[in-house]
């Protein structure tokens, strides 16, 4: 069974709706990932940084996605609050490899946490460590102590190695993501 089928029966339900907000500092690998989830035929080859934000659409096993791809440049970063109410969930993608920008996107992070759409709900966080195949890069447990993420008690959270390019640890964080998903129906 498909790892979408397995949304969708964890979900119960035959038809779901799941709406996501994919935020992260510009170049961890946001775009990259949303691509690795669509349905092939609905991916792209080229990934170009995104400006402002898009929204993909799409249908895989039953379930409807809606994903909010925001851009992670820093200009564009208070757009991300205006995506927080009504989602089922959020993806933070971190470059694991940018060892001196951990800080900026420990503040993202915080920032987000502090909004009052995220601080007073449920909402799962699935945390990204992105790239974690390149030379450099820390690890999941060395990304989690960075961004302090033991501090996080109100609400799930996740944080799982990954490779956008090749969809390591991709699976698992979807997965988890649906069983909370499914926890919250």
């Amino acid at each position: 069974m498909g790892l979408f089928k397995k949304l969708a029966t964890a979900l119960g339900l035959s038809k779901y709706e799941a709406r996501i907000v994919v935020v992260g500092l510009d170049n961890s690998g946001k775009t990259t990932l949303i691509n690795n989830i669509k349905p092939k035929k609905a991916s792209t080859f080229e990934v170009t940084p995104t400006v402002g934000f898009q929204v993909e659409s799409f249908a895989k096993d039953n379930l409807n996605f809606t994903i909010f791809d925001m851009s992670g440049q820093s200009r564009y970063r208070e757009l991300w609050g205006h995506y927080y109410r009504e989602v089922q969930a959020i993806i933070f993608v971190l470059d694991c490899t940018e060892r001196v920008r951990m800080c900026v996107a420990k503040e993202e992070l915080d920032e987000l946490l502090t909004h009052p759409d995220v601080s007073n709900s449920c909402t799962p966080i699935l945390i990204f460590a992105n790239k974690m195949d390149l030379p450099g890069a820390l690890s999941a447990v060395d990304c989690m102590e960075q961004l302090d993420l033991q501090r996080i008690s109100n609400k799930p959270w996740q944080i799982e190695a990954s490779n956008a390019l090749t969809g390591e640890g991709i699976d698992r964080g979807l997965e988890w993501l649906a069983e909370k998903l499914r926890g919250r129906k």
